[in-house]
């Protein structure tokens, strides 16, 4: 009877902790509610324009960043763990997208999101986050960057009003190049003037810090800045929005418009797993191999953002990777019923709810349905959202986004960490973002194995009365990357003819079989050389494996004073744990 009140309570236990909700929704009250909803409204006003604007970056139409919007806040409402973080469409998802979308339509994009959630998924329930630890700061920054930068400049013909592709850093230039003569004015002064307001609107939350002495109308005034910050980017667009609409319909409209939007809720179906675009048909498999590397690399970023969001607001608490993948594998499985593009947590839009005060993970359901509102009754109207309005969003968060601080930090820190930033900043740059994420990753991955490789050894010549001896004392463990470097090394320095090589082994707490394998060589080659060697100080565990590689070797290990064992080897023959006879 105790038992199965123990496992009932392991079992109550297990699913608050995989399904939340379950247990903060029963300590819900009225007070938590209005600011769920308070910070669900802003997040939202920041998101409409922010999907909209990240479709086109993914070269999507411009409904399918709402598609993104709604799904993962109403998944993360249930499986999510961290109240503060916004699941939708984020700049580096669009981008990681853009390539396969410009290759093989839309549906593509839907299909992706479908994968990405699926491997996320598997890699929650088999707790191998860990290998997002794989991507050191020098890295991160360095994509990042490489994002934020080639992101801007995709963004540069829309906000010079100018035709073009613009999928790839270089292709951005050389489109701008090519066209620029076809640069439309009134797009480029409304473009830099939303880019200034927006820029100016982000300070305006230093004016809204008021102390408890201030008085009540600066407190007032204090929170109408912090108001005007938070929703900058659905203001800047309603107020363009507005004027292009007047234009338009005076007939004298000088700005470039981003068009129909498709209307509507999208239908909840399956993701295609195949694509027709241009008359060419992709099967599934070949959709795959298209994707290549990125089908893996999409969801391990997608897990880098949400985990280090998490992270950072987590706020002392303790975090549970393992949940926020699980949640994030949800959000995507379930978004690419509705046609999302892939998904992750957004650090601004997580920013926002956080600073407007959100209690709960119940206020991205007010997130969710001020977008499917927008969906509902909005499309109509978005159709007179100048390009150039949408670019000065893009490009005013890549400026934030891209990691100044980083070239300073590594400077000061650890200057040889520059080299894995750049290589990754560059060849995310003008290779493509996964291939500079392994290139960084491989980079750094060497320049912590070359210690391991190529570990200190303190050698010391000493003189005793029976002649030269040679102790090498290696500083570390041993593995196989040493072992061909330890044997060389030794080989060198033992140069002086009847040298007695002395090995001490104190500080040695582990090797692998393929070390031990080459001490076994090591000593082959000094015999031929008319040369002592001595395994000295060497603890049982590591002479256990060195006489499992063969059993000869056990006479050469010895303990005691380097004047005794040098003097009369035979009497200081060290004995292992294990009885082995020599043959």
């Amino acid at each position: 009877m105790r038992l199965k009140r123990i496992e009932a309570k392991d079992c109550k236990r297990f699913t608050k902790k995989r399904i939340p909700i379950i247990d903060w929704l029963p300590k819900y009250s009225i007070s938590k509610c209005l600011h769920d909803i308070l910070a669900g409204f802003t997040v939202g006003l920041t998101e409409v324009p922010q999907g909209i604007a990240y479709a086109t970056v993914a070269g999507l139409p411009p409904e399918y960043g709402l598609y993104s919007g709604f799904m993962g806040c109403f998944m993360y409402t249930v499986f999510g763990s961290c109240k503060d973080i916004n699941i939708g469409p984020t700049a580096i998802m669009a981008l990681m997208s853009q390539a396969y979308i410009a290759k093989m339509g839309p549906d593509v994009a839907v299909l992706l999101t479908f994968l990405s959630g699926c491997i996320i998924f598997i890699l929650g329930l088999l707790h191998l986050g860990f290998v997002v630890e794989f991507f050191s700061y020098p890295v991160v920054a360095g994509f990042t960057c490489a994002a934020a930068l080639q992101i801007a400049f995709s963004q540069l013909k829309s906000l010079l009003g100018i035709s073009g592709k613009a999928n790839e850093f270089l292709e951005s230039i050389i489109t701008v190049i090519e066209h620029i003569k076809e640069t439309k004015k009134w797009d480029v002064i409304l473009g830099v003037i939303c880019i200034i307001i927006l820029m100016v609107m982000r300070e305006l939350k230093r004016l809204s810090n008021t102390n408890e002495s201030s008085s009540r109308i600066r407190k007032y005034f204090g929170k109408c800045m912090w108001f005007l910050s938070l929703a900058r980017n659905a203001l800047i667009v309603i107020i363009t929005t507005v004027i292009a609409y007047y234009l338009e319909e005076e007939g004298r409209n000088p700005f470039t418009l981003i068009g129909e939007i498709g209307s509507g809720l999208p239908n909840f179906e399956p993701p295609p797993f195949s694509s027709t675009v241009n008359g060419t048909h992709y099967n599934f498999g070949e959709i795959i191999k298209e994707f290549g590397g990125g089908v893996a690399f999409v969801p391990l970023v997608a897990i880098l953002e949400t985990v280090a969001i998490a992270k950072a607001f987590s706020k002392g608490k303790t975090l549970d990777a393992t949940q926020e993948m699980i949640a994030l594998g949800i959000c995507n499985i379930m978004g690419s019923f509705v046609r999302s593009m892939p998904v992750t947590g957004s650090f601004t839009r997580t920013a926002v709810n956080n600073s407007s005060g959100v209690k709960t993970q119940l206020g991205g359901i007010i997130t969710a349905a001020m977008v499917l509102l927008a969906l509902a009754f909005l499309t109509k109207t978005f159709t007179y959202i100048p390009k150039t309005t949408l670019a000065a969003v893009v490009i005013t968060s890549m400026f934030y986004l891209f990691e100044f601080e980083a070239f300073i930090l590594l400077w000061r820190s650890k200057k040889l960490d520059l080299i894995p930033f750049g290589v990754t900043l560059i060849a995310s740059l003008f290779l493509g973002l996964e291939y500079g994420i392994i290139l960084g990753i491989v980079l750094h991955l060497i320049y912590v194995l070359y210690p391991v490789a190529r570990p200190k050894m303190d050698i010391i010549n000493v003189k005793i009365p029976q002649g030269d001896v040679l102790v090498v004392i290696p500083n570390t463990n041993m593995q196989f990357p040493v072992a061909e470097f330890f044997k060389e090394k030794i080989i060198s320095e033992a140069n002086i003819a009847q040298c007695t090589v002395v090995i001490d082994g104190s500080k040695i707490t582990y090797i692998d079989s393929t070390v031990a394998k080459n001490i076994d060589s090591l000593i082959s080659d000094m015999q031929l050389r008319d040369q002592d060697i001595i395994l000295w100080n060497f603890k049982s565990e590591i002479m256990d494996i060195c006489i499992g590689v063969n059993k000869k070797m056990q006479p050469y290990f010895r303990s005691g004073t380097i004047e005794e064992v040098v003097d009369d080897p035979t009497m200081q023959c060290v004995q292992t744990d294990k009885n082995y006879s020599i043959q």
